[in-house]
């Protein structure tokens, strides 16, 4: 019995041992790949801090391999910033992988990868032992690893994947079995050979809107060997690119058989842009001191990036390399031009806004690390985007800078950008577009909006559009696209109705308009200057006041603020005595106008209370032929033809009459409406 008694004791005692033992959960780097682990399944924790752009994610739910496993986690809301315990399976790889923006990280689209994971909560599954050390991946293949290849050709070890295990006793620390690959996108280096020329070839790419995304694959193309077939043969480079092997590729018939250019690439560089952090990302040097700049050339300059699927890798270099030498060229700093990034694809994103980089170097080591986002090419949605968001006070924008938007286009947009070009120019963006590899005859059928940079630039003459034959060809278009950036005169879009007028008030001071609503006309004058950007570059404010003779409040050069300007109308005072319109219109005319800057609009707005003692037609008419835009404001006892015959036409949409001076308020609004629409039916020619 005693002996029985100690076994049972024992029995509990080992049992209470087992239950008390833990997992122990090894603990990842921010920057852990998952493609980097060999374990199929594993548990760990991931520290704080993985909410960092720098750990790149591709993916919405499942997420490729080569993601970083915290980013992922943190993406699909398992964990957050503080870091905390996951579990992370393997599964096969997909024809796709959808971007998105989830608590607070953007993961990235990518057409297909060969290996997938997924992320949950940090609990066990039942029957699975996980590891307590993970077994990476090594970077570095032995001679016993390769196999015989041709010349020109690398081969690394790759890892079958094992089966995801299943509610059994099976293990997850399944010891992988090695296999041979070539032409890894990671580490392949190819040699030189003397191959005289290259061939593109294609892989599959995201599954895109049949027929309006354009296909560079050859057989989309046919076999013409014409310059508008962009035909595949590249000049010499010395390098010969090896066949991608099956692994990577789509059968025909499937859906995501629609062609991402790989295209000729250089040594070092891989197929795919696939995100991974060298340390020199990981571990930014300072920035350099701020520049001071060009400062005649003082621009805010947002590029629109193309990031789209059918530009392929090499043309995004090489997209990269020209963004490189504009910034290089406009000579970037705070007193002259600042330039930020937007690329676009399905969807638009900021790659850094207009104050982050203040000098040319940090600038263009900043751009040559910009991952390419696929997808489509909405320049639309990129302009609405822009439109809305880059040019703010917050992101860096200067107000007395006009804005600039160069928008970078391979071939055609996939979606319509009349109505966001239309949007963003009345907003005083000025709009340029650059067309790389237009559209062949063949191609126009596919293009869902003809003329579409017509329809989206500044002016249509030219100056604001530059169409390039090849992306070989960008670097010849640097300094000219440069020189016109910064000729800030021939800006036209940066010039709104709100900023680009000399507005002068011509105030009837008479005796039956009394003290009290004199006050109520000059509150009127302050209600509308006060909706301009008044100073010296841009909307100017002058004053007459008039009776039987005529007196100059203050002139358009006198205050260059809007503070100074209010100040200035509640300071004068009332003068009383008769009616002298139309002298009034010559005198304004001849102290106001005439010193008016070539490059103003000249708006007039006269307010009255009744009929003039003189000719008021001739003196308007003279004005009207110097280029002043009349706008006449009657109230009481005003003669409606006297009104009419001030007003520029059409007179009803320069006229206005009210009963009373109180009811003057209703017609701010309209007033400044008025002249926003004549401005902006401008034509753009």
């Amino acid at each position: 019995l005693g002996v029985f008694l100690t076994c049972t004791y024992a029995a509990k005692e080992s049992t209470k041992k087992t239950k008390k033992a833990k997992l122990y959960v090894p603990q990842i780097d921010c920057d852990a790949k998952a493609g980097k682990i060999i374990n199929p399944e594993f548990i760990a924790k991931c520290p704080p801090g993985c909410q960092d752009v720098k750990y790149r994610v591709y993916g919405t739910d499942i997420y490729a391999s080569f993601s970083s496993v915290c980013g992922a986690a943190i993406h699909s809301g398992i964990i957050d910033n503080a870091g905390g315990k996951i579990l992370v399976q393997k599964v096969a790889g997909h024809a796709g992988y959808r971007g998105s923006f989830s608590n607070g990280v953007r993961s990235l689209s990518l057409p297909r990868w060969r290996e997938s994971f997924l992320v949950s909560e940090g609990k066990p599954r039942k029957g699975v032992t996980y590891p307590s050390t993970l077994e990476y991946a090594s970077s570095k293949s032995t001679a016993s690893d390769c196999v015989n290849v041709p010349t020109g050709e690398a081969v690394r070890r790759v890892y079958q994947a094992s089966p995801v295990p299943t509610p059994t006793t099976q293990t997850a620390t399944t010891t992988p079995t090695p296999m041979t690959m070539t032409t890894d996108p990671f580490t392949t280096t190819p040699k030189p050979t003397t191959t005289p020329a290259t061939t593109r070839t294609t892989t599959a790419a995201a599954a895109a809107k049949s027929g309006l995304h354009r296909i560079r694959d050859i057989a989309f193309r046919g076999t013409s060997t014409s310059a508008s077939n962009r035909i595949i043969l590249r000049p010499n480079t010395g390098i010969q690119r090896q066949e991608p092997v099956a692994a990577f590729r789509t059968p025909a018939g499937s859906p995501a058989h629609l062609g991402m250019e790989t295209d000729l690439w250089k040594p070092g560089l891989s197929l795919f842009d696939t995100g991974f952090a060298s340390k020199e990302e990981l571990n930014p040097k300072p920035l350099e001191a701020t520049s001071q700049g060009n400062p005649s050339c003082k621009v805010d300059l947002s590029f629109l990036m193309d990031g789209s699927w059918s530009i392929g890798k090499r043309r995004f270099q090489l997209q990269k390399q020209f963004l490189s030498n504009v910034a290089q060229a406009l000579g970037i700093g705070s007193a002259g031009p600042l330039m930020g990034i937007v690329q676009y694809g399905d969807d638009p994103s900021t790659e850094f806004n207009l104050k982050t980089y203040a000098n040319p170097k940090d600038l263009r080591n900043a751009i040559e690390k910009i991952p390419q986002k696929g997808g489509l090419s909405n320049v639309g949605k990129a302009l609405s985007f822009v439109n809305k968001n880059f040019f703010s006070d917050t992101n860096g924008n200067r107000g007395g800078a006009p804005n600039v938007v160069v928008v970078m286009v391979d071939g055609w947009p996939t979606d319509r950008v009349e109505e966001a070009s239309r949007l963003a120019r009345e907003s005083g963006i000025n709009i340029f577009f650059v067309t790389v590899e237009a559209a062949a005859e063949n191609e126009k059928q596919n293009i869902i909006e003809p003329n579409f940079v017509d329809k989206a630039v500044c002016r249509t003459n030219g100056f604001y559009s530059i169409s390039v034959p090849s992306w070989f060809s960008l670097h010849k278009i640097v300094q000219p696209l440069v020189k016109r950036v910064c000729d800030t005169d021939r800006l036209v879009c940066s010039k709104t109705c709100l900023n680009s007028a000399d507005i002068g008030f011509v105030i009837d001071g008479s005796s039956s308009v009394g003290t009290s609503n004199f006050r109520t006309v000059l509150q009127f004058v302050a209600n509308i200057s006060k909706e301009f950007e008044i100073s010296d570059t841009d909307t100017r404010i002058g004053a007459v006041q008039y009776t039987y003779e005529q007196r100059l409040e203050f002139s358009f050069d006198k205050y260059s603020t809007k503070q100074d300007v209010l100040s200035a109308i509640r300071r004068i005072s009332y003068w009383s005595g008769g009616t002298s319109t139309g002298a009034a219109i010559s005198y304004t005319s001849e102290q106001l106008f005439t010193k008016s800057k070539p490059n103003k609009r000249k708006i007039m707005i006269l307010i009255t209370d009744g009929r003039s003692y003189d000719d008021v037609r001739v003196p308007a008419m003279a004005a009207h032929q110097n280029g002043v835009i009349a706008y006449s404001i009657g109230v009481a006892w005003a003669a409606q033809d006297e009104l009419e015959a001030i007003a520029t036409d059409p007179d009803k949409e320069h006229s206005f009459f009210v009963d009373e001076f109180d009811n003057l308020y209703q017609y701010v609004n309209p007033l400044i409406q008025n002249i926003c629409t004549e401005f902006n039916s401008q034509p753009r020619n």
